[in-house]
């Protein structure tokens, strides 16, 4: 039986991406571990796309939803300019809670200046709480886009804001009833308040303009996911430093009370940029001009270095990414 989160990475190649058979001369960029988006050829433009669900989340859903494809498409140095919604909504759901779903999710495009141009929408026996399918579209020259193809040996590695944030807020969301037990109310609404910094399509255009060797959002997988993903992508090796991934002392209170890894937490709001040391200062410059925190969490090595995680008294491979760690919290009944 196969456990609950985004398939592993030899399933979606074995079984997935093994079972797509027809490739068309449009299509430029097509799936793979650690791509974020596909990218098709429109002549003069490319058109990028990316879809994701959002499953693990109720009180901040329609923010999450149009968030986190948008993310995707900053991933590839591109501005999104439009969204689709599948909304799949359990019976007994409200026309007050329908409300407030589409209102977060307008508010959202409307701070990204994305347009929301169509979706569906439905009360259906086969959820048990909201789902949220949303696919995002950018636009860019033709050639403008990139993947993590250009990654190479002595890259460094950035990750914008901190490790776990997507994850904390919505357990402070979700859970805050039970997190109360161990943190205090102020505690919980700076949790809460994580939601508010899952866009990285500043960061993602940002880095487009400076020029770049690869990025990833961090979602389901977490930091180390990431970086196995990207690694895997461009068969590179890498070198990450545990003490200088960047993790709030209340993710961590949440983590400790759920006994999960804060660097195998979803983490939209963190993007994980690859640039090369001569480009190192403008994009720090860039960034910091737009108050965005960035960290140099490690190095690109040559693939037969392996994808290491340093830490006080030792090195340990890293693993690809597993069940994210918020569905461990999710089915507990309890804080332990």
């Amino acid at each position: 039986m196969l456990k609950t989160g985004k398939l592993d990475s030899k399933i979606l190649e074995d079984i997935v991406f093994g079972n797509i058979k027809l490739k068309r001369k449009e299509v430029l960029v097509r799936p793979g571990i650690g791509e974020d988006c596909a990218v098709i050829d429109f002549g003069g433009y490319e058109c990028v796309m990316s879809t994701d669900p959002v499953s693990a989340a109720v009180d901040q859903i329609g923010r999450l939803a149009v968030n986190i494809s948008c993310n995707d498409i900053a991933s590839n140095g591109v501005e999104p300019i439009g969204i689709m919604l599948a909304v799949m909504l359990p019976e007994g759901t409200t026309e007050e809670e329908v409300g407030e779903m589409m209102k977060q999710a307008g508010e959202a495009a409307a701070e990204l200046g994305v347009e929301i141009i169509g979706g569906h929408t439905e009360i259906t026996h086969a959820v048990r709480q909201p789902v949220i399918v949303s696919t995002a579209i950018g636009r860019a020259p033709a050639g403008a886009s990139r993947n993590a193809g250009r990654i190479k040996s002595g890259d460094l590695i950035y990750l914008t804001k901190w490790a776990g944030l997507e994850g904390s807020g919505i357990l402070a969301g979700d859970r805050g009833d039970e997190l109360a037990e161990k943190l205090s109310a102020d505690e919980i609404d700076e949790a809460k308040s994580y939601l508010n910094l899952i866009s990285v399509v500043r960061e993602g255009v940002i880095a487009g303009e400076t020029g770049f060797s690869g990025m990833h959002d961090v979602t389901e997988g977490g930091v180390l996911g990431a970086v196995w993903e990207l690694c895997h992508t461009s068969g590179a090796g890498a070198e990450i430093w545990q003490e200088s991934i960047p993790v709030t002392d209340v993710t961590r209170k949440i983590c400790e009370v759920y006994k999960i890894d804060p660097l195998r937490l979803i983490s939209s709001g963190c993007m994980m940029i690859i640039i090369s040391p001569d480009k190192e200062e403008t994009l720090k410059k860039k960034l910091a001009s737009c108050d965005i925190k960035a960290s140099l969490i490690g190095t690109v090595k040559d693939a037969s270095c392996g994808i290491k995680l340093i830490r006080q008294g030792g090195a340990d491979e890293i693993a690809p990414p597993g069940s994210d760690e918020i569905y461990k919290a999710i089915i507990q009944q309890k804080p332990l």
